[in-house]
């Protein structure tokens, strides 16, 4: 869950030494308040929900319509529908997790205030201990991730920002909107989260109901898809700097022939979405750091270099700034300065900040232009939206939404790839499920004339 106005990275399960989930053992650690815990919730035994792949019918694709924004909303979500009656909940997008999760009344005992009505699970719902997924999750083969009830499976996750979910696996039924318009539905799983802290007392305000967990897992929901038949195990999500944009599951809506990309490597602080070890470069010029080990998150808002490469950044970023710009305090950001006269856009001091670009193996580039490290805040400051990642203990480089805006990143795990094309991201999901073939000439004109982007239907 998203800690709002905190400018530490909302890395999810980025914390190294904690496991991707642990068995729910802090607040009921003891028999007591296990006991407590199957009182609240009945427990009744329930068949394994991993399902066998469909092979009656070919994959296809299903699209969401973003919301939100990297500043001043901090995020993007898409809205799912969940239940029997289908019910709407807003969901955080996260490519840095793997488990989705809604905030629960199974009772609820500590949660934030939500847009919808808290999700009310059964005991008929509910995943027990032996189930593969929960296995998945919890990381069975450690000591430490054991279930204190077989009938249940009880997850911990705890966040790099000290924020964490307490909750158990449970099955319900997702309404999913496929590329021709047509609904499919399935049952999935995924958390339900009784315990959350972040905040005080659960007080905080939260635009989201939950997490929408897309990491590379076999608990994560495009995983699950893949495993049942309904859509490949690829995604892609186009964040607008406008705010909004859209997301997909499958591989039959975007053509790549227009895309970089690269491997997907192994990183050495879990299994996240990494292009690999990447040169920085300033405009073209090198800043002389160590290669830097990166990973794709859309879960972090901003961008995070670790102390060396951020370092190098500012004082390269800092050297070539005109005098008409001072550095000023800003609550918005750790990094921000002030003009003559306040900035409505970031395209008034493109002059003062160059292009960085992150350079990966076989010759392939990412550009991060200064609309995709740099905001502007209601003060009418600049402020730079790349964050020192030492302050979160971070020994990576985190790829967060403001650098990911405007292009469309493409999670490949078929056949273990990363992709980025460049472009505008304004226009929505229903656009592109209504007619594919005005989004592609929009598409076409606003980025890359006479080149095929999304296939032609």
């Amino acid at each position: 869950m998203r800690v709002y106005g905190s400018v530490l990275p909302d890395l999810k399960q980025f914390a190294a030494p904690v496991p991707l989930a642990m068995a729910a053992a802090s607040r009921f650690s003891s028999a007591a308040c296990l006991l407590s815990l199957l009182l609240l919730l009945p427990l009744a035994p329930a068949p394994s929900h991993a399902a066998k792949p469909s092979s009656s019918s070919p994959s296809s694709s299903v699209v969401f319509q973003l919301q939100g924004n990297v500043y001043p909303t901090g995020h993007y979500y898409v809205t799912v529908n969940i239940g029997e009656p289908a019910k709407p909940y807003f969901l955080d997008v996260d490519t840095g997790s793997d488990l989705t999760w809604l905030q629960c009344d199974a009772p609820c005992q500590s949660c934030n205030k939500v847009p919808h009505p808290l999700y009310k699970p059964t005991k008929s719902k509910l995943v027990p201990c032996a189930d593969p997924l929960c296995t998945a999750l919890l990381g069975s083969q450690s000591s430490n991730n054991k279930c204190p009830a077989p009938q249940q499976c009880d997850y911990k996750i705890k966040y790099a920002d000290t924020s964490s979910s307490l909750g158990v696996l449970v099955t319900e039924t997702f309404t999913l909107t496929l590329k021709n318009s047509s609904r499919v539905g399935r049952s999935l799983t995924f958390g339900c989260g009784y315990d959350q802290q972040v905040g005080k007392n659960g007080a905080v305000q939260t635009a989201t109901d939950g997490l929408l967990g897309l990491g590379r897992g076999s608990v994560s929901l495009v995983s699950q898809l893949k495993q049942q038949g309904v859509t490949k195990n690829v995604l892609g999500h186009c964040l607008s700097k406008n705010g909004g944009g859209f997301l997909y599951f499958g591989d039959d809506i975007v053509s790549t022939s227009r895309a970089t990309w690269v491997p997907m490597a192994r990183t050495t602080s879990g299994n996240y979405y990494s292009p690999g070890s990447a040169t920085l470069y300033l405009d073209k010029r090198s800043l002389g750091v160590t290669p830097m080990e990166v990973v794709f998150d859309s879960g972090s808002t901003y961008t995070y270099f670790a102390a060396q490469p951020y370092q190098a950044t500012v004082s390269a970023l800092q050297s070539g700034l005109s005098k008409s710009l001072k550095q000023v305090s800003d609550p918005s950001l750790p990094l921000c300065w002030k003009g003559l006269k306040m900035f409505r856009s970031v395209a008034d001091v493109k002059n003062d900040f160059k292009s960085l670009f992150l350079s990966f193996s076989k010759n392939a580039f990412l550009e991060i232009a200064p609309e995709n490290y740099l905001i502007v805040t209601t003060n009418g400051n600049v402020c730079l939206g790349i964050l020192d990642g030492s302050a979160a203990k971070l020994s990576f480089n985190i790829i967060g939404d403001i650098t990911m805006q405007d292009q469309l990143v493409i999670y490949d795990n078929e056949k273990g790839k990363l992709g980025w094309i460049r472009g505008s991201c304004s226009v929505g999901a229903k656009s592109i499920i209504s007619s594919f073939t005005w989004f592609l000439l929009t598409f076409q004109l606003l980025t890359h004339p006479l080149q095929n982007w999304l296939y032609h239907y």
